[in-house]
């Protein structure tokens, strides 16, 4: 199991009402446009992810888990690895449902997305100075 870890930050516009997607963002605005994104300021963007961990992804038997805990709650997606991933986007981070990749893509088939999340991490990212921390591990 590989894992990268990292904080994302609360915003006053976060909606996450996105049906299909799930972002996360290095950005440190955000308009209501952005329904799909829960944080803003991301720690870390997919290119500093470590060699191995873009390695291990790129096989679609690959299970990715993503945890997001914010004030004691913990939500947990689970997705799916691809052989096209290039985890190169410097910027956006984006778990999806469907099973489109492009640069910007984490994971593909995952069980949950923006609407999905506890509303009690949608509202504590509601708030600004607001953090949560996102754990992803690829396990075969």
């Amino acid at each position: 199991m590989i894992k990268e870890s990292f904080f994302i930050y609360g915003h006053k516009n976060v909606l996450s009402l996105h049906p299909t997607t799930l972002e996360f963002t290095k950005d440190d605005e955000l308009t209501l446009k952005g329904d799909c994104i829960l944080g803003v300021c991301a720690t870390k963007s997919l290119s500093e992810f470590s060699d191995e961990f873009k390695k291990m992804i790129r096989d679609d038997k690959v299970k990715v888990s993503v945890e997001i805990e914010a004030d004691g709650v913990t939500e947990i997606v689970a997705g799916f690895g691809h052989p096209d991933l290039t985890l190169s986007d410097f910027n956006e981070m984006v778990i999806r449902k469907s099973g489109f990749v492009c640069g910007r893509t984490l994971c593909v088939h995952a069980d949950k997305a923006a609407a999905d999340v506890d509303r009690r991490i949608v509202e504590h990212l509601k708030k600004a100075g607001s953090k949560a921390k996102v754990t992803i591990s690829v396990s075969d």
